[in-house]
């Protein structure tokens, strides 16, 4: 059962923590000519840079490589890099490659003896 006191200091912190938040719903919508409600207009959502080639990374054991096709109409210049296993193992790069558009490259390169982590870097082109 709840005391009248402890309904009033609930009802009263409710009110103060709605007041801080402020507006949290909009108004009501204006009514449109013919009666029915009026909606918002959807915001335009801004172009991004335009994506890169679509890379696939493969690592069996020390080798790896990169299968790169560009969809895109620009060119993008990509480059596979490795970080190999063992410290005495120099990581290798690739030479960047520029892929045209709806072009495919594929990309080799590999460790002495196992590759820890290969990725692929891309520059628009």
């Amino acid at each position: 059962m709840i005391c009248a006191s402890g309904l009033r200091r609930t009802t009263a912190l409710l009110l103060t923590a709605a007041a801080l938040a402020g507006p949290s719903a909009p108004g009501p919508l204006a009514a449109h000519p013919r009666g029915a409600s009026a909606r918002p207009a959807p915001r335009p959502v801004p172009p991004g840079p335009p994506p890169g080639a679509e890379c696939h990374t493969l690592v069996r054991g020390s080798h790896a490589t990169a299968d790169c096709f560009n969809g895109n109409a620009t060119p993008d210049r990509v480059q596979l890099h490795l970080r190999c296993a063992r410290w005495w193992d120099p990581a290798m790069d690739t030479a960047p490659v520029t892929v045209g558009p709806t072009r495919h490259v594929t990309l080799a390169q590999r460790c002495w003896l196992t590759v820890r982590e290969a990725w692929v870097s891309h520059t628009p082109g």
